[in-house]
């Protein structure tokens, strides 16, 4: 991975590569960004520029054989933890080293893939993803061994705020007593979600959402898109590359969320004195049910910020508003009237208790029915 690669973040880099080249490297270090900003493209890199020996800011100059391995990720001091899920192959105590095949496909196809994409690869269908002890316990053994190479040992754990409490407290301890030459690289988008005592113990730094114009030139120059439409989707994607590439394929999760989110307001609209029309609101939480919480929780992250699109427009704050319906005869500016200060709060609140709930294995079809039934009531309240 070159950081030339890499979109921004020009500072971090610099940082990065010239605290490398001057025998600085904390042991620990906390990646915190928003998805789509390159902490994980960032994080090989960073290994790549360490491992390697490379001399300068395009990871180049040194070890040409070890540069060559990082290719496909097989460097063997290179080590991945992140989050996984019980499958048809793996069905008890899943770790990572049991998916490192889909892993490195998917870090190769788009190392600024999301959570949920990790998720889509895994097909976790209704369980929810998360590191457990097994990988801390790969951890301890992996970094017990001497380096294949002599030098440095670097562990990348993406989406570290996923792991449970027992894998937090046994790599806890090896953050406290870390052995020579070996780097954690803890790669968080919540960084509230990691305990206090591990945050404690790492250097942290922060990246930034991507500049619109980033995104647009690196749209222009990969995906060769005319400029004005890559300067729209840069804007649509609000500093997420990621999310950048899923609106220029037109296929991506938004297409679907936005297709499910009309059907609902609309049966929420015909369901205000007509009981006949509750069937279709019963109908649509059946339907987001049969869906896996992970997709579930997105979903509802995604309604959030609809209704929070609309409070913009409503007010005439339309230089914040990026989102732009595609369905047929569904307009935002006609939708914003229903949303304003005296409900948003309230929708607020239900979507995020309903997020809440669906998180901790509640019913899923119960907690939508609910939902959608009270939304029904906000959204006609003057």
């Amino acid at each position: 991975m070159l950081f030339s690669e890499i979109l921004g973040q020009d500072y971090i880099k610099n940082h990065l590569t010239k605290s490398a080249l001057s025998g600085r490297i904390p042991h620990a270090q906390l990646f915190v960004g928003p998805e789509g900003c390159g902490t994980l493209a960032m994080a090989i890199a960073y290994a790549q520029f360490i491992l390697c020996n490379n001399l300068d800011s395009e990871n180049a100059g040194g070890n040409e054989a070890c540069n060559l391995k990082f290719q496909n990720l097989s460097h063997p001091d290179l080590h991945f933890v992140y989050p996984t899920v019980t499958t048809e192959d793996v069905k008890t105590k899943p770790k990572s080293l049991d998916f490192i095949g889909d892993w490195r496909q998917f870090v190769a196809e788009n190392p600024y893939g999301s959570l949920f994409d990790w998720y889509q690869v895994l097909g976790v269908q209704n369980k929810q993803g998360e590191i457990r002890v097994e990988d801390a316990q790969e951890v301890l053994k992996s970094l017990a061994l001497k380096s294949y190479e002599g030098g440095y040992k670097v562990m990348i754990v993406w989406m570290a705020e996923k792991m449970n409490i027992s894998a937090s407290n046994k790599l806890l301890k090896l953050l406290e007593e870390p052995a020579d030459k070996t780097l954690f690289i803890l790669i968080v988008e919540n960084e509230e979600d990691l305990i206090q005592t591990i945050r404690s113990r790492c250097q942290a730094l922060h990246f930034g959402a991507l500049p619109e114009k980033e995104i647009t030139a690196s749209l222009v120059s990969r995906e060769n898109i005319e400029p004005r439409l890559a300067s729209k989707i840069a804007h649509q994607a609000q500093g997420n590359y990621n999310k950048a590439l899923q609106l220029l394929q037109e296929n991506g999760e938004d297409a679907v969320f936005e297709k499910w989110f009309v059907d609902w307001v609309r049966a929420a609209f015909r369901a205000k004195g007509n009981a006949a029309a509750i069937q279709d609101l019963i109908a649509w939480s059946e339907q987001i049910a049969g869906l896996g919480r992970e997709t579930q929780k997105k979903f509802l992250s995604y309604c959030i910020t609809m209704f929070r699109q609309a409070l913009l427009l409503n007010y005439q704050t339309t230089s914040l508003v990026f989102m732009e319906p595609k369905i047929e005869k569904f307009k935002l500016e006609n939708f914003a009237p229903f949303v304003n200060g005296n409900n948003i709060q309230a929708i607020f609140q239900e979507l995020s208790d309903a997020m809440y709930h669906i998180e901790r294995n509640g019913n899923a079809k119960i907690v939508l029915t609910d939902l959608s039934i009270k939304l029904t009531r906000l959204i006609h309240k003057n």
